[in-house]
């Protein structure tokens, strides 16, 4: 899906699961990716097919979508300019779901990122307890980071114009937006850490900073595109140097 996927575990851990979490993110890029013409969601997009004729996934993805398209008011949609793009929230998810695999095996201990959105599982070390700490794309400086992002299970997902240049649609006037440069979202589970980071991109400041307040475990970091930055109240207690941890971590 036009990004790379590492995995960090914890020394001595290489369980077999591993390669089926690698076979299922495989099976994800052909079946969600935009840049297949022949995945199912390019072709339900086309309308050759319909969600009947998918697989349960993609029906569960899609209604997920819609799902946070209410969730957003109309900021997230799984729509662009008339085009099918479930990514927003597909990535995230499918990490998540990776993630939750090597758990399942016995991982206590590892951390999945997927081009910057990244899904970390039990303390960075397991016998010191030390958190993990994922830095975040400055998109004023390449090559810097804006801030560090510290915890143990957490999730971390960032929408912005780092990697991809200005790629974020506002769906509800269909121009590409020019407010906002990043918005990362820290919380519990990455597919919705991601669909909101998209979609507060979209909403920008500060209507972002309202709506992530009132939902249940998740704090945000935005940069502007003036170079001004804002943060929700508890996104502090995330930051590399500050002790305790925001409810769910």
């Amino acid at each position: 899906m036009g990004t790379v996927v590492s995995f960090d575990l914890a020394a001595g851990y290489a369980g077999p699961v591993l390669a089926s979490a690698i076979g299922w993110l495989h099976w994800v890029d052909a079946t969600f990716s935009t840049y297949r013409a022949d995945s199912e969601i390019s072709r339900l997009g086309r309308g050759e097919i319909t969600l009947l004729d998918c697989a349960p996934e993609v029906v569960d993805v899609m209604a997920a979508c819609e799902a946070m398209t209410a969730v957003s008011g109309g900021y997230f949609s799984a729509w662009y300019a008339g085009e099918l793009d479930p990514s927003g929230y597909v990535k995230g998810w499918a990490i998540e779901r990776a993630a939750a695999m090597l758990t399942a095996a016995g991982s206590v201990s590892h951390c999945v990122n997927g081009g910057g959105d990244v899904r970390c599982v039990g303390p960075r070390d397991v016998a010191g307890g030390q958190p993990w700490r994922v830095g975040i794309t400055d998109p004023l400086r390449p090559g810097g980071l804006s801030t560090v992002v510290t915890g143990s299970d957490i999730a971390v997902a960032t929408s912005g114009v780092a990697e991809r240049g200005a790629h974020i649609v506002d769906p509800l006037t269909g121009q590409p937006v020019t407010g906002e440069l990043s918005v990362t979202i820290v919380g519990p589970d990455l597919a919705y850490a991601d669909a909101y980071a998209t979609a507060a991109v979209a909403m920008g400041y500060p209507a972002a900073v309202d709506w992530i307040s009132g939902l249940d475990g998740y704090e945000a970091f935005g940069i502007r595109a003036d170079g001004s930055r804002w943060e929700t109240t508890g996104f502090g207690a995330y930051r590399l140097g500050l002790t305790g941890c925001a409810a769910g971590c």
